[in-house]
């Protein structure tokens, strides 16, 4: 495989703990801290919900985690499907999966810079949330061409500093916990309790994309057949325990009225608890959380394309890669979409952001889950014992379920485009069959180096897009006409006299 040309060895990879903790960061990054305040328009019902849904998660976790012992190729969903369906289905599937980390990799940056507005009043400015956001999609860019040893690093760290205000509110919540709160907002949503727990599902899942994380990024592991299993079923029990507690309790502790108005719910249940300080420390972490998640879908999004790329089915820029294995310039391209992507979008708030680019990333993730969860009937066949097939093809089946009961609950109308896009995938397939001929029949190699410059075109977008993004924030500017930072004009005054006519130079 093309991956092993690229090994650079064990120094260069991510052990174990920082695999886990990129699975469970990756899948709580964003989504989290804003569940509680979603939910509670449903009620503390969620809670069955939440039950349902870790099911469904774990399935999910047990299928990818065979799947990766079975053959640990990196890829994950994309080499999974191509090796039991075909080169079609396999383009396909990391034509949509890549795309859809593209589009939810900036609603990453958004929301994680939202949370940091509580601390900088100008993010909530849309030109400085803009080139704010520019600048850590191409910062983590740059951390990514370093090298993933870095990133696993890196989402390590942010990991605990996202974990901490969750377990903190998990386990220390409930002694500010009130059951006549939780219990009067038990189903708010004036459906049947059926329909109520169904519409949590859109939701809940969202909290769980990222599960295939270890899988994805099985060639920057260490010991991938024995570490990417362990990783994916540790962090999505990570995270499960993380979100049925945290949101369990803050349904509690917050009134429903104000829970469902709220736009930082952890920090609300902090304040409560321990006052302004704790909120505003709650609002760190997750901003923290947030911004570090975006360095592993970072870390996936060139992975999965790399894969392709070096099969002959993405183009071969894709995998083109530095010393270290990274495909820098993959990475690169990736950043630049994002980049046009986020002044494309701008929207008066994060949140309204947040919204118009994050479902329609979730609906186009759904796929090659569904893709994956069925795979394992086919390549599992005489891999393991027939006991052993027979149950994970159940739990297969199961994980595919739930995954089209959520797909169901989607938006009609984003749902309805998204399967147009993934109906027009063969036409364009058609160029990827010549190139994929051209390397068969004239023996070409994919990839090559990535040209050294690339790294610093990273880093050099990144100081520019806070260099903008700074002067933006501190400069004085209506539509983007700045101005110098000279005396203030003349108030007006509350003489109507004196706002017609303006007072004299002395």
């Amino acid at each position: 495989m093309a991956t092993d040309k690229t090994d650079t060895g064990s120094a260069s990879k991510m052990g174990l703990i920082p695999a886990t903790l990129m699975v469970a960061g990756n899948m709580m990054g964003s989504g989290v801290f804003m569940l509680p305040a979603n939910l509670s328009a449903i009620g503390s019902i969620a809670l069955i919900g939440w039950l349902f849904t870790v099911v469904g998660a774990v399935a999910l976790a047990l299928v990818f985690a065979k799947l990766s012992a079975i053959d640990p190729a990196a890829g994950g969903p994309y080499a999974y499907t191509r090796k039991a369906f075909g080169d079609y289905m396999g383009y396909q599937t990391n034509l949509v999966y890549w795309l859809a980390n593209v589009i939810g990799n900036v609603a990453l940056a958004v929301a994680g810079l939202g949370y940091l507005s509580h601390f900088f009043p100008s993010l909530k400015t849309p030109i400085v949330l803009a080139f704010a956001s520019i600048a850590v999609i191409w910062f983590f860019t740059y951390a990514n061409i370093l090298g993933p040893r870095l990133v696993g690093r890196l989402q390590s760290f942010t990991t605990v500093f996202a974990l901490v205000p969750i377990f903190g509110t998990a386990l220390l919540g409930w002694f500010w916990f009130s059951a006549d709160t939780y219990s009067a907002a038990w189903n708010v949503s004036g459906e049947s309790n059926t329909s109520a727990v169904m519409a949590t599902l859109t939701f809940t899942l969202w909290a769980f994309i990222g599960v295939e994380s270890a899988s994805v990024s099985a060639g920057v592991v260490e010991n991938p057949s024995r570490n990417v299993p362990i990783a994916t079923v540790a962090g999505v029990v990570l995270a499960s325990i993380a979100y049925v507690l945290s949101s369990s309790v803050i349904m509690g502790m917050i009134p429903n009225k104000d829970l469902i108005v709220s736009s930082a719910p952890f920090a609300d249940a902090a304040r409560i608890a321990l006052g302004d300080f704790a909120g505003s420390t709650v609002a760190l972490c997750a901003a923290v959380g947030c911004l570090g998640s975006l360095a592993g879908w970072t870390l996936l999004t060139g992975q999965t394309a790399k894969a392709a790329a070096d099969d002959g089915l993405f183009p071969g820029v894709f995998a083109r890669v530095n010393r270290r294995g990274v495909p820098t310039l993959g990475l690169v391209i990736v950043a630049v979409i994002m980049s046009v992507q986020v002044l494309a979008t701008m929207s008066p708030t994060a949140s309204e952001q947040f919204g118009k680019i994050a479902s329609i990333a979730v609906i186009m993730t759904l796929l090659p889950y569904i893709y994956s969860m069925i795979a394992i009937k086919v390549l599992g066949y005489r891999q393991m014992p027939h006991n052993q097939y027979t149950f994970f093809v159940v739990v297969g089946l199961a994980g595919a379920i739930y995954c089209m009961v959520a797909l169901v609950g989607s938006d009609g109308e984003q749902t309805r485009w998204a399967l147009i896009f993934v109906i027009a995938t063969v036409v364009f397939y058609s160029a990827t069959i010549t190139r994929k001929r051209d390397i068969e029949e004239k023996h070409l190699h994919p990839g090559g180096k990535a040209p050294f410059w690339v790294r610093y075109l990273a880093l050099g977008v990144t100081i520019a897009a806070l260099v903008v993004m700074f002067w933006l924030s501190v400069g004085r500017h209506v539509d983007l006409d700045l101005r110098s930072r000279s005396i203030a004009p003349p108030q007006p005054s509350a003489n109507p006299i004196e706002q017609i006519v303006p007072p004299q130079q002395p």
